[in-house]
């Protein structure tokens, strides 16, 4: 196995670490692989805002100008389109094909306004393009025509190995890149039985990969250029103990500051120590309440109300100037909708718009400068899997490039001494925990 990461490398001549030099190294080494090596696969393991899209874009673009043309297979219609602007962004004369379904609304408009872009439900409308872009799932039903010489699959840990055994004969070597530490491939029938073998169809595509290919090269991006220096070494040793990454800025690189002073409130005090220390709690009475906890709610309203009424102000590498925190800069993550839509109703109640409210789920892969989120076993009886689900919190504390609030009920604690995990313990099933310590 190799690996593009190794903490002893890229460093500054006074012994420091170098962000973009490691970025840079692994970056050249995930290529140098793709384009010029001999294996059928490689995989990249990346952090939360470590240049994901950004490898993916690139890598697509020096297949294609290298004369080899590649399909790129996707998880969803949003990801796609995404990705096939990012490439028309990067190169307007590229030949792009968007291979969609039939429904009515199958992709964003914007790509009509792209002359580069061919749109089209069938692939061989398609045929001849650098670079075709598509869902796993129409792909799936992609047939007779004639296989890929590359692939790149984006969000590969959030794939099935199903979906992958779908489309293995559409290409014939393929780059994987996904981010292992976020919420596991979905799906809607009991996988027990085949849960620690190697061909688990319920399995992230990369875990059935490399159980039966353990010889792929595999790499890691070293580097969040999301996550501030406050919240990259708790993340990474929380989600990420097997691959670890670093903060891509150093404390005092970002700053959040306020334009009106706190009124000494529970929110305004939350919100004071997420700026001074990137991280804040916003702790409830312990209470059994219901999962639309109404007081959890107003609360998580409340502190977001008063992250815009205090004028915030943001200062990053990106700016020098202080850029105003605006409602769409700012998000909500819970993890049920019906706590998303109560979110919201609270929000337009103290006349709140453009801010996000959604589930993990769907805030996977976003960015913004402030989160606040509802603790998944706030105010619960109970502690189940759903909620004890490390790739859901994983996703809710790594959508921030300055601060975090959380709101919860007091007791997560003894909540979780008094239900502890009765799920079976599975033989080669790789076990994801949370390193979080108790207070």
């Amino acid at each position: 196995m190799t690996t593009a990461f190794d903490s002893g490398a890229a460093r500054e001549p006074g012994g420091g670490f170098d962000p973009g030099a490691a970025a840079t190294r692994a970056t050249d080494a995930i290529l140098r692989d793709t384009l010029h090596g001999t294996h059928r696969g490689v995989v990249v393991d990346s952090p939360p805002g470590a240049g994901k899209s950004t490898l993916v874009v690139r890598a697509a673009l020096e297949l294609a100008s290298a004369g080899r043309p590649l399909m790129v297979i996707a998880q969803t219609n949003a990801q796609v389109d995404d990705l096939v602007l990012r490439l028309a962004e990067k190169d307007s004369e590229l030949p792009v094909g968007r291979l969609h379904s039939s429904d009515p609304d199958p992709y964003d408009k914007a790509l009509d306004d792209l002359a580069n872009v061919r749109k089209s439900t069938k692939a061989g409308d398609l045929a001849g393009l650098d670079v075709v872009v598509s869902t796993a799932a129409k792909w799936a039903h992609v047939k007779d025509v004639e296989p890929w010489r590359h692939a790149i699959v984006d969000e590969a840990y959030q794939m099935r190995s199903d979906a992958l055994l779908a489309v293995a004969g559409l290409f014939e070597r393929a780059l994987f890149v996904g981010d292992p530490g976020q919420l596991d491939p979905f799906a809607i029938v009991g996988s027990e039985q085949w849960a620690g073998l190697s061909y688990d169809p319920s399995a992230s595509a990369v875990t059935t990969l490399l159980a039966h290919n353990p010889e792929l090269p595999q790499h890691r991006l070293p580097v969040s250029w999301r996550l501030p220096a406050s919240a990259a070494p708790l993340v990474s040793a929380a989600f990420y103990p097997y691959t670890p990454f670093r903060s891509g800025t150093d404390h005092g690189d970002r700053r959040l500051a306020f334009g009106v002073a706190s009124d000494g409130s529970g929110p305004d005090r939350v919100i004071d120590e997420a700026a001074e220390s990137g991280w804040g709690l916003l702790e409830l009475p312990a209470r059994h309440t219901p999962r639309t906890d109404p007081e959890a709610v107003r609360a998580v309203a409340q502190v977001v109300r008063r992250l815009l009424d205090r004028g915030g102000a943001a200062v990053s590498e990106r700016s020098a100037r202080p850029v105003p925190l605006t409602p769409d800069r700012i998000a909500v993550g819970t993890a049920h909708r019906d706590q998303a839509a109560a979110v919201r109703t609270a929000l337009a109640d103290l006349g709140v718009a453009d801010v996000t409210v959604d589930t993990a789920n769907r805030l996977q892969g976003r960015e913004f400068d402030v989160t606040v989120i509802l603790h998944p076993l706030s105010g619960r009886p109970d502690a189940t899997a759903f909620h004890l689900e490390t790739g859901r919190l994983c996703v809710l504390a790594s959508r921030h490039r300055h601060a975090c609030i959380v709101v919860c009920r007091a007791g997560l604690p003894e909540l979780l001494d008094d239900h502890p995990s009765t799920e079976p313990v599975q033989l080669g099933v790789t076990v994801k925990f949370l390193m979080a310590g108790r207070r």
